[in-house]
Formats: structure tokens, C-alpha cells, sequence
């Protein structure tokens, strides 16, 4: 009987088997920094001991960068686990060997190695690296990855960008920083809006266009739950992005091309913007507390005319009508009011002083395995109008991570909560300031009481007794656990919640009348508006990186669950039997909803990704995602997103790296891919119902409002990009340039039906296309690098085109007077404005159609594009010593609406721009403005009309403005012993270069407040 044995006959393969556990077990080991004993110092072969336990001891020592100590560098321990970081004092402390070498790594520093030779006690010396960016990690979403070895586009600040500048939304610290973002503010109220496009318009929705925002991984909803009905803002409502601390940032990424943004499928297609909060470090606890104050102005207003000049218009208009005696109601003009008083309405309502005044606290600190963070925030900022408005607005943020010994189990959460109030007039002043007569009463009487004229002046402060008053309260939180299982394979799922609620109510009681009308509490009104939404999501993840000879493989598959809900209720109370109670809609004596409505979103995904990099020269990635929606139809519910970028580093390739020439980095890049938009809100594509407000037999009845549409499905956007990043002489000069062409289609707007259905439109996907294309340029340059002195400047520049490329029957739709196949989705179909008829000094335009009269329908034919022709920055950097100046220039190529835009016919009861004053005549005058009316010269009235509607009244608007200029003091550590302080000077939209005549050129409409200038001063102290 023979013996059955595992080696016999198959030594071979025991062989084998066993010099592969070998080495695995060799590897396995080295990796957790154990190394076997020789047999001589240990008989038995399978005693091993951790070679940190050789010979270790206490290493001590200081970080300093130009004779100033430095916290946060990380310290580690070549070959091993060992890492520190250094404190608030630079001091840090570290077991090693006395043979070990020390690694010394901070951003924007070059690394240091430094043998310790049997040395305890270190004084090591960063110096900076100004032109080390490509080792910069950038956060991509659901991965990381270094700038070099990135194959999309994402642009980047960090908090070094936005903690200078006195603002309260992040995207204030955005404006002009970053190539292919286009932001606007709509307006200078507290808590304004503002508007965001990542290159270009997709969508021919207006609000179709926005972005996704992402903090800490939690998708962020920005639509307003505001009301036109109740907000004080518009034309944009109040921003529910004001609810994020700019402070408690630490850094913003843009993902711009379907390499970025393909793996957030159908909410990627107008770009994605990554916000990600601060998070504790090890090492000692520290507290940092700051300090700013300062004051803030209206930037620019238009230049309106004088008394002098406003009468002798008046007076004209009569002249010309054939008026000898003034009208009861002419009060400017018929000696009621002085001839002599010349006020500016837009100094006197919009021209105050706002103060602005901020304090913040922040708490960090841990140990190597637990990292916290605890800050809190208050800031509050006044207004420039008269009356004692002002908004306040308070935040709470949270962070702790930990991580296990082994360094496998990790755990983290953060988490923010902000609380707004926002109590504003119920008007924008501005609307009053630019057509209150010059000679317009005073506001107030001798007694303090608001002055009336007799009944002869509406007094525009009788908003003063209005209010808006609103208040946000706002959580976010995410948690994240994950496990290495082993090592390049991890395990992981976050989950995130958000809870915004918003109230807002708008009153307008019976004392912002004139006494003299005898009204009560019975004609007061209130206007409330309650919303809330909240959102929760999970997405597990699992990713594997694994070595495959010279190519290294990563890989990512995840999954997400996310559920929405909002509600929003808007009610108006009207006859209330005190104002004293016109708070508490019960007291009302009529009493109505206006609005109320409640929604559930559900989505659900699955993405992956497959990255490989060789050698780290040629790089592939590859994103998909697979979305599911409420929001559409049951035919056309599930849909697919994917793309595929490259990256070619041909700086390493060897024939180049040999020869130590101008060209440090180089890299080729390009991608492809397809990305969607679910940005319609919920139920579209439902036969849905509403209240018909017809009462039968005591019962409200229902009507329908909207057809069911099972194929309504997502609007796809297929995007293309080029790229090419250099940078030269060690990259003290970086050039980086993109061309980019996204196709946005399947565009979800409502399509025109027949009158017979009862229906105008139905909700679907209409076979148009919209191109954007551009090219956005990067330069960065390293101007001077000394030890004590360095300059830096940064450069973006933006050019960019949007294109309908074609619109099935547009002619035939309601959207024919809106949009135009070969033009830009914003523009405006106008009036051709060919000059003053000499004889008769009344505005002339073209008539296309030839039937001698002037129509919207056949005469509109004239395009004007509102779209910015180009658009960037220039950032400047210049540091000496403690001292560092920033300063940043925006610069806009672009078009919009004059001063002419909107004004009420000359000659009226209103308030004209100045050059109004260069106007016909008589025969044989050219202008450039009309003859003057009070308003019965019929030919005259209907050409302002069209004046309005023409492409006069839309010209140059493009501006240079510094946007940001800030001077900060380090006082140098010998001054003060326990602490360290930082001096500082901000200010905002400090200067403005432009030709543009309509007040700021900013604003896309003119009437609304414009930007303030801000300036403040700071103060931050860290123990």
C-alpha cells in the first residue's frame, strides 16, 4: 500500500506554493514594517520583532519657515507608519531611530529629508516651493487624484483663496478666480442671489442651468424655497447657498468635463461644485479665534439729471405739447414743490453706510488615530437704506475623524448647522431712486414724522413701515466609515441628511399710507410663506488599486439611495383688527392661500470607475453611471451616463526627462462622454390637478393643469474636450489651454398643442439642440522666488459661445420670439432702431416686413447677444517677509442694458438719466434722444415704448473691477510669546473701470441694488 503525500508527486507545484507564501508572507510583513531576526540572534526562524522597536527613542525638534514656527507639518518616519505633526509652536515630537531619516512635507513647501545621526533634538528650515502644483491632490467626487495625474477638468481654490475676503456666500469668493465660471450677483441686499453657469447655458430653461453642489458628499438641493410672493430680493430670491461658511472652508473644486462629471450622471451636466469643510489635525489643541469689522457702500449709480436740468425738460414737454398751464397734478412744476431743492434719490435712499461685522472661533486638534474640529461663527451686516434693517446669520460646524491602529477601520463625520435671519424692507429703494423728481419734498417733517406734502408726495419711506423678515435654519451632516479588508481593498458608505426650513413674511400695514387717507388695520396685509425640505442618501462604495506590472489599476463601484421631500405652503391675511396683531394670520378677516404643495424626489444610482496609469506617462479612465428618477416618465425612467478621458504625460517620457531643458511638465489630455439633468422639478410629467377657486354647492371643484406624459425622459448633454497642460523652467511658469464643445439635447420644455386638447402645451422632450463651446487659458507664473520675497500671478481667460443649433418648428411655437436657430438661447429679439425723424424729433425703426406698421411679431427680427464675449481674472501674490498682498482683477467682455433701458417717457413726471438732456429740438436736430412729452403726444409715447424694446437701449457693459485686495501682517513670533496674531486689511469691489453709463455693470437689469464696496479690517489670534 503505497503512501499518500502532498509533496509526492507534486513537488513542482509544493514547490512553488511554498516560494509564493514565502514571498507574500516577506512582503506582507516589510509592509507592516517587521523584519525576521537571523537565526543567529534568535533560534527559532519564526520569532520575528518590529524593526521600530530597534534602538527607538524620543526625537524632539522645531519647524520654522523664515524665522517663524510651523504648524501642521507633517513629519514621518522614511519606510514606516510613523507620522506627527508639528504644533502651534513648530515643536514636535516623534519615536525613531537614531539611523532612521525624517520626512518633512507641507504644501507649497518643498520636502525635506533629514538624517537624524543619532541626534534627539532637530531644528529643520522649509523653504517654500511656489511652483510644486502639480503634486496637489484635487478632489474628483468619489476618488482623489493628483493634478498631474488628473485626466479631467477641475479647477480649484482652497482656503488660502477665500479666507480674505469679506463675503458671505461662497460664491462671492468664486467671482473671477476660476476659467469657465461665470458668476453674477443679482443683487447687493444681504442674503442676495446669485447666478452660476459652468460653461455656458444647456438648458433652454432658465432655471435648468444650475450646477450640483456637493458638501462633504452630501448633495445639496440650491433651488430657492423662497416666494416672489414674499421675498424682498428679486429678481433672484434669497440663496440657500448663504446657509455654507465661507470660513469653514477648505477648499472649492469645479468639475467641468464628462471625465469629472459623468460619474454624477443625470445632475452633472451643468458641472459639479465640490465643497469640502475643514477637518481637525493632530497634535496639540488649538484655538484660533478672528475678528473683522468694517463698512460697506453701494459701488456705482447712474447719473441722473440735476433740478435744473429735470425742470427745463418739463417745462419743454409742455412747451411742446402746447401746454401753457400746468396740470393740478404737475407738482414739480406748478409751484408746489420748491424749484430750488435738488436732492440725488440714490444717495439719499441707497447711498448709507452698511456695517459688517463677523466673529469666529475655531477648536482642533487629536491625536494620531482621532482628529476634532469644533467652530462656531456669527456674522452681521446692516444696509445702506435708511431704517435699522440688518442680517444676521450664525454657524455651528462639527468634524471628527478617527482611524483605527492598523489604520484599517476609518471613521468620520461633519456636520454644520446655520440659523438666518434676514430683516429687510419690503422694496428694493432702488426703483424709487431713479425717477423720484430731483425737487421731490423733503422725507421728513420738522417733528420727525414722515412728510406727505399735503397729499401731494408718496413719500418713499412709507416702505419703512414694512417688513420683510425671514429666517433659514439649516443642518447638513455626513457620516463615513470604511475598512481596508486588505491591502487596495476597501470597504465604505456614507451617509449624508440635509434639513433646510424657511420662513418668510412680508407686511404691509395701514401706516405706510398717507394719514390723510383715513385707512386702518382693516387694509392691512401679511404675506407668509413656510417651506421645508429635506434629503437623506446612502452610497456604499467598495474600490481595489492593484499594481499590474508597471501599470496600476484602480478601481470603484458604488451605489446611490437618496430620498427628497419639501413642502411649501403661502398664505396672505388681509383686515387685521390691531397691526399690532398682523403677525398672527388668525386675526385676519380674510384669509387665503395663494399657494401650497408638497413633493417627494427618489433617486437611485450605480457608477463605477476603472483608472489605469502606466508608468505613470499614459493614463485611461473610464466613469459610468446608471440613474433612476421620480421625476420622469415610466417609459423613459432609467437611464445611462458614461465617459472615457486620456492623459498622455509625455514630460516623463525619457527622451524628454534626459535632457534637463525649459519644458518641466507637459500633458495632453482629452475626454468624452455623456452626462444628463433631471433639473425640471417633480410630478411634470403626471396628469396633475389644482383647486379651480370655483365653489358648487360648497364644494371647490378641480380643474386639470397638466397632460401625462409616460416618454418624458432626461435631457442629455454630450461633452468633448482637448487639452494641453506645460509648465516651464521647474514650473515657475505653467500654461495650461482647453477647448471644449458640449451638446445639450432632448430639451425638457413644454410642446406646443392644439387649442381643441384644452391644453396650451405638454410636458416633454423637444428634438432641439444647444452648443456651447470655448477655450479657457490658464497662466501661472512664478515672477520672483527668493527666501524673504516672492511674486506670484495667476491669469484666466474664458472665451465661450452658446449656439441653438436647431429647434423643430420654431416658427410655429410660442418660443419663436425667444430663441433663434444659429444664436445664443440668451438673447433678445428686438426693435432695429434707425435714428429721429428730423421734422417731427420722434424715434424711427426699421419696418422688416415693409406694411407700414410697427409690430412685435413681424418687426422683432434684430438679435442682441446678452452672453459675456469673454470673461477672467488676474491674481497677484506678493509676499515679503510677514507681510502678503492679494489682489485679484475680474475682468467681463459683454453687453446689456443702457441707462435709456426702462425709462419712462422724458418729459413725464420721472427722473431721466443725464444725457438725456442732448435730445431734439427742433427741425432739423438729430437727436440722440427724442423730443421731449408730458405724455399726450401720442407718436411720442409709443416710440419710447419701442425705444425700450430696441437694440438702442442695449450696448457695452464690459468692466475691469477689482474684485478683491487683501493686506495681511504676520507679527513676528518674537513679538508675543504665547500666541500668534495675524493683522489684516480686505476690502471688495474696491474699483470699478468701465464706460457703462447705467449705474453697475454687473447687473444684467438695471433698477435693483447693485454690489457693495466692502472694506473691513481683521484680527486673528491662535493659541
Amino acid at each position: 500500500m503505497k503512501t499518500i503525500s502532498f509533496i509526492s508527486g507534486r513537488r513542482p507545484v509544493s514547490y512553488l506554493f511554498l516560494l509564493v507564501f514565502y514571498i507574500s508572507a516577506t512582503n506582507a510583513l516589510a509592509h507592516n514594517n517587521i523584519v525576521p531576526l537571523s537565526a543567529t540572534a534568535n533560534k527559532s526562524l519564526c520569532a520575528f520583532v518590529p524593526s521600530w522597536q530597534l534602538q527607538q527613542q524620543t526625537i524632539t525638534g522645531t519647524v520654522t519657515y523664515n524665522n517663524m514656527p510651523m504648524t501642521g507639518v507633517t513629519i514621518t518616519v522614511k519606510g514606516k507608519n510613523t507620522t506627527v505633526l508639528s504644533g502651534e509652536d513648530g515643536k514636535f515630537s516623534i519615536a525613531a531611530n537614531g539611523n532612521d531619516i525624517l520626512i518633512f512635507e507641507y504644501l507649497g513647501f518643498k520636502t525635506q529629508t533629514v538624517a537624524i545621526n543619532n541626534k534627539t533634538n532637530l531644528t529643520v528650515t522649509l523653504e517654500e516651493d511656489i511652483n510644486d502644483l502639480k503634486e496637489v491632490t484635487v478632489n474628483a467626487g468619489y476618488y482623489k487624484v493628483k493634478d498631474k495625474e488628473r485626466t479631467g477638468s477641475i479647477s480649484k481654490i482652497t482656503s488660502k483663496d477665500i479666507e480674505n475676503q469679506p463675503v458671505s456666500n461662497v460664491l462671492a469668493a468664486m467671482q473671477g478666480r476660476m476659467a469657465g465660471v461665470n458668476i453674477v450677483q443679482q443683487s447687493g441686499m444681504p442674503g442676495g442671489g446669485f447666478d452660476i453657469q459652468i460653461r455656458g447655458q444647456n438648458s433652454l430653461r432658465a432655471d435648468g442651468n444650475n450646477p450640483l453642489y456637493v458638501i462633504d458628499g452630501v448633495p445639496y438641493a440650491s433651488e430657492t424655497i423662497g416666494s416672489e410672493s414674499t421675498s424682498s430680493h428679486l429678481p433672484r430670491l434669497t440663496s440657500p447657498l448663504n446657509s455654507i461658511n465661507p470660513g469653514d472652508i477648505e477648499s472649492i473644486e469645479v468639475l467641468k468635463d464628462a471625465d469629472a462629471t459623468a460619474i454624477y450622471g443625470s445632475r452633472g451636466a451643468n458641472g459639479v461644485v465640490l465643497v469640502t469643510t475643514k477637518r481637525g489635525k493632530a497634535g496639540k489643541t488649538r484655538f484660533t479665534g478672528s475678528f473683522s469689522s468694517g463698512l460697506a457702500k453701494a459701488t456705482r449709480f447712474a447719473k441722473l439729471m440735476d433740478t435744473g436740468q429735470y425742470l427745463a425738460m418739463r417745462r419743454e414737454a409742455y412747451a411742446n405739447d402746447g401746454i401753457a398751464v400746468y396740470p393740478a397734478e404737475a407738482y414739480d412744476i406748478n409751484g408746489t414743490w420748491s424749484q430750488t431743492r435738488n436732492t440725488d434719490w440714490q444717495k439719499e435712499l441707497l447711498g448709507g453706510t452698511a456695517d459688517i461685522m463677523e466673529v469666529q472661533g475655531l477648536l482642533s486638534g487629536g491625536s494620531e488615530g482621532t482628529q476634532f474640529l469644533l467652530s462656531g461663527n456669527y456674522n452681521r451686516q446692516t444696509t445702506v437704506f435708511p431704517g435699522d434693517y440688518k442680517y444676521q446669520k450664525g454657524n455651528v460646524h462639527v468634524s471628527l475623524h478617527h482611524e483605527s491602529e492598523d489604520r484599517r477601520l476609518k471613521a468620520a463625520f461633519t456636520g454644520g448647522y446655520t440659523v438666518q435671519d434676514n430683516n429687510m424692507p419690503a422694496v428694493d429703494f432702488m426703483q424709487f431712486a431713479r425717477t423720484l423728481a430731483p425737487n421731490a419734498p423733503a422725507l421728513y417733517e420738522a417733528n420727525g414724522s414722515l412728510n406727505w406734502e399735503n397729499g401731494t408726495f408718496n413719500n418713499p419711506l412709507q416702505y419703512l413701515e414694512t417688513d420683510y423678515k425671514g429666517r433659514t435654519n439649516d443642518l447638513v451632516a455626513n457620516a463615513l466609515l470604511s475598512y481596508q479588508l486588505f491591502t487596495g481593498l476597501e470597504f465604505k458608505s456614507s451617509f449624508g441628511y440635509t434639513d433646510l426650513r424657511n420662513t418668510e413674511l412680508k407686511t404691509l400695514p395701514s401706516t405706510m399710507y398717507n394719514p390723510a387717507y383715513g385707512l386702518d388695520s382693516a387694509s392691512s396685509v401679511a404675506i407668509q410663506n413656510h417651506a421645508s425640505r429635506n434629503s437623506w442618501i446612502v452610497e456604499p462604495q467598495m474600490t481595489y488599486g492593484f499594481n499590474l506590472g508597471a501599470a496600476k489599476i484602480d478601481l470603484l463601484a458604488g451605489g446611490t439611495i437618496q430620498q427628497q421631500t419639501g413642502s411649501q405652503t403661502v398664505y396672505l391675511g388681509y383686515g387685521f383688527a390691531s397691526n399690532s396683531l398682523i403677525e398672527n394670520p388668525a386675526s385676519a378677516g380674510y384669509f387665503s392661500v395663494l399657494q401650497s404643495g408638497g413633493s417627494v424626489y427618489k433617486y437611485q444610482a450605480f457608477f463605477g470607475r476603472v483608472n489605469a496609469n502606466y508608468k505613470g506617462r499614459y493614463i485611461l479612465n473610464a466613469t459610468g453611471r446608471r440613474d433612476g428618477s421620480s421625476r420622469f416618465g415610466t417609459n423613459n425612467r432609467f437611464a445611462a451616463f458614461g465617459a472615457v478621458g486620456a492623459a498622455w504625460v509625455f514630460s516623463e517620457e525619457p527622451f524628454i526627462k534626459q535632457h534637463d531643458g525649459i519644458l518641466t511638465f507637459g500633458k495632453l489630455r482629452a475626454s468624452y462622454g455623456t452626462t444628463g439633468s433631471d433639473q425640471l422639478g417633480d410630478y411634470q410629467y403626471l396628469d396633475t390637478y389644482s383647486s379651480s377657486g370655483m365653489n358648487y354647492q360648497g364644494t371647490n371643484g378641480l380643474s386639470p393643469t397638466r397632460l401625462f406624459n409616460p416618454d418624458f425622459g432626461w435631457e442629455v448633454n454630450r461633452k468633448l474636450e482637448l487639452a494641453l497642460e506645460t509648465g516651464f523652467f521647474k514650473d515657475r511658469v505653467s500654461v495650461s489651454a482647453a477647448w471644449y464643445r458640449n451638446r445639450s439635447s432632448s430639451q425638457l420644455v413644454g410642446i406646443p398643442l392644439p387649442g381643441t386638447t384644452g391644453f396650451t402645451s405638454i410636458q416633454g422632450n423637444l428634438d432641439a439642440k444647444v452648443q456651447n463651446s470655448g477655450v479657457e487659458l490658464t497662466l501661472r507664473t512664478a515672477n520672483v522666488q527668493r527666501d524673504k520675497f516672492s511674486w506670484i500671478t495667476s491669469l484666466n481667460l474664458s472665451i465661450a459661445k452658446n449656439e441653438l443649433l436647431s429647434f423643430p418648428n420654431l416658427e410655429g411655437s410660442p418660443y419663436n420670439s425667444q430663441f433663434v436657430v444659429g444664436q445664443p438661447l440668451n438673447i433678445l429679439k428686438v426693435f432695429h432702431y434707425t435714428g429721429i425723424d428730423p421734422q417731427t424729433g420722434v424715434y424711427q425703426f426699421e419696418d422688416v416686413n415693409g406694411d407700414g406698421v410697427l409690430s412685435a411679431t413681424d418687426d422683432k427680427e434684430f438679435v442682441k447677444d446678452l452672453n459675456p464675449k469673454y470673461f477672467g481674472g488676474v491674481q497677484n501674490q506678493l509676499r515679503y517677509g510677514a507681510v502678503q498682498l492679494d489682489f485679484l482683477f475680474q475682468f467681463v467682455k459683454q453687453e446689456s442694458f443702457t441707462e435709456g433701458y426702462g425709462a419712462q417717457l422724458p418729459g413725464t413726471m420721472s427722473n431721466q438719466p443725464a444725457s438725456f438732456a442732448a435730445h431734439w429740438q427742433q427741425p432739423g436736430d438729430s437727436g440722440p434722444y427724442q423730443l421731449y412729452s408730458s405724455g399726450t403726444n401720442a407718436a411720442a409715447l409709443a416710440a419710447n415704448d419701442y425705444y425700450s424694446q430696441s437694440d438702442a437701449v442695449i450696448g457695452d457693459a464690459s468692466y475691469i473691477r477689482l474684485k478683491h485686495i487683501a493686506l495681511t501682517f504676520d507679527v513676528p513670533k518674537p513679538w508675543i510669546r504665547y500666541f500668534s496674531c495675524r493683522l489684516g486689511i480686505q476690502a471688495q469691489n474696491l474699483l470699478t473701470i468701465t464706460s457703462y453709463k447705467g449705474g453697475d455693470p454687473e447687473f444684467k437689469t438695471p433698477g435693483f441694488m447693485p454690489p457693495l464696496r466692502t472694506i473691513t479690517t481683521s484680527l486673528q489670534l491662535t493659541f
